[in-house]
């Protein structure tokens, strides 16, 4: 029988490749090394998809533009809201919201499948947006067919996230002023385009559709599709804040990406579909730039599905870490989540991409809820359970019911609301339904099981640092860091 020889080179190598994106534990505060400026860069490769571009206008052409844009600023407001505060407790702890949710009120089985489903979101838009990327660049070389573009698109982002994070920043830093070049000729070529709507934009209303009522429950219903992934995915850069700008970072992680989805990507979809009377993205930008639009909408495809592979990644190592005890590393996932992504495209999942919307929408929210109902008032206000997140499964219970039974039955009934079975009214706003009906469940099982689900064996080894609020008493940490012991940690919120 063979051997593997394991050297100092292959250690160092995991060593590197760990400390590069610590999927699998908190990131150490010598590596919070980033400025807000760098990670809202890197986050700006999804607030650049032309998905944006396409859910503006078909909100536009089929329930108005004043809707649509009221329902823009309503995603800014709440989507801002929750991507800041989930910025400031992921940054605050080193961890992104799969880790998050082991000690925040989900235990390690529990967290592994808001995990599962949180990468399958991810790798499901990798493949729509990928889909966009396809068609527009198959209309100008038809004779391509269109398998062989999704394998060598689908291909691309792989080696693109191969060295994690640092690598992200600077694809993401430099493609952005190609980026902003592409789109300010857009928008001139279009406004030298004779428009096929005669009043101003904001104007138009298809026949018998009103503002407000229905109409506008329905954009509603639309944004709440994309705005949970959007304030959760700032947890996976975020924990790389430098801790001196936790307070301005957060904010600046959280809202600017919202203003810039909804507000300019989102609200120049619905200025280019009044405008040019189409609701596809890859068709208009291609007519308006030509070639030049194939290579737009190649540029932003390759940003936007970086970062789905990236976070796709990170959750499928959190998944099979907490279930199968199954390490082989990110590297391993990016190709997982990229062949995947192709399967998914050769398949046509595209097709189905308003049922998976749908769930989508009502799972994040309801997931993002639990998360902050759980950090600002169950352990910040009633001070129940321990005021730092624990990630370490030997520390912790495999369920802990209050994040799992407030997400399975919220999301469960979300979803019922979703298809119609509870009213017009509930079916458009079955996610905000469902994250209030998850926040109000994390508060009542919380009381009912009094805490005593967030951890098993209780820990000393914390830091001030890595406390979410200010305890009013703090133990010192008297053992080396993740040395599991066990003492009083009902005391530190006393």
């Amino acid at each position: 029988m063979g051997s593997v020889k394991v050297t100092d080179q292959n250690i160092d190598h995991e060593i590197e490749e760990q400390e590069d994106d610590y999927s699998l534990d908190k990131v150490p505060y010598k590596e919070r090394n980033m400025g807000w400026f760098s990670i809202t860069n890197i986050t700006f490769g999804i607030a650049t998809a032309i998905f944006y571009f396409q859910l503006g206008s078909v909100m536009a052409l089929q329930f108005g533009a004043v809707n649509a844009l009221i329902s823009a600023g309503y995603a800014i407001i709440v989507a801002g809201i929750m991507g800041t505060i989930i910025s400031y407790l992921s940054a605050r702890s080193g961890m992104n919201v799969n880790l998050m949710s082991r000690g925040g009120g989900f235990g390690y089985i529990g967290a592994s499948l808001t995990s599962l489903i949180y990468a399958s979101n991810f790798i499901m838009y990798c493949a729509f947006e990928g889909m966009i990327l396809v068609y527009a660049v198959h209309e100008f070389f038809p004779a391509i067919p269109l398998w062989l573009l999704i394998v060598v698109f689908g291909t691309l982002v792989i080696p693109l996230n191969w060295f994690g994070i640092k690598q992200l920043d600077k694809l993401q830093k430099w493609s952005l002023p190609i980026f902003f070049a592409f789109l300010i000729a857009a928008i001139t070529v279009a406004l030298f385009t004779t428009s096929l709507y005669d009043g101003r934009f904001w104007t138009y209303m298809p026949e018998g559709v009103q503002i407000g009522g229905t109409a506008l429950l329905m954009c509603i219903g639309m944004q709440h599709g994309i705005m949970g992934l959007t304030a959760l995915l700032a947890s996976d850069y975020a924990r790389f804040l430098k801790p001196e700008h936790l307070k301005i970072g957060s904010v600046m992680i959280g809202v600017i990406p919202q203003i810039f989805c909804y507000g300019v990507m989102g609200g120049l979809g619905i200025w280019f579909g009044v405008r040019l009377a189409e609701p596809n993205p890859g068709v208009y930008i291609v007519q308006l730039l030509g070639i030049g639009g194939a290579l737009f909408t190649m540029l932003t495809q390759i940003r936007i599905n970086v970062t789905n592979i990236y976070s796709s990644s990170l959750s499928l190592s959190n998944f099979f870490e907490n279930v199968f005890r199954f390490t082989p590393g990110r590297r391993f996932w990016i190709v997982v989540a990229g062949v995947t992504a192709m399967v998914l495209m050769l398949g046509g999942i595209v097709d189905h991409l308003d049922a998976a919307l749908i769930f989508q929408g009502v799972f994040l929210l309801a997931w993002a809820a639990v998360l902050i109902t759980d950090a600002l008032i169950v352990k910040m206000m009633l001070k129940i359970g321990p005021a730092f997140y624990e990630a370490r499964q030997e520390n912790l219970h495999k369920w802990n019911p209050v994040g799992v039974v407030a997400l399975i039955v919220s999301s469960s009934l979300g979803t019922v609301a979703a298809l119609g079975y509870m009213g017009t009214f509930l079916e458009n706003t079955a996610a905000f339904f469902a994250a209030a009906l998850a926040a109000a469940l994390t508060v009542l099982m919380a009381v009912l099981t009094k805490g005593k689900y967030y951890l098993k064996n209780e820990v000393d080894d914390i830091d001030k640092e890595d406390y979410l609020y200010e305890p009013k008493t703090k133990q010192k940490r008297t053992v080396p860091v993740r040395r599991p012991v066990t003492v009083n940690a009902k005391a530190m919120n006393k």
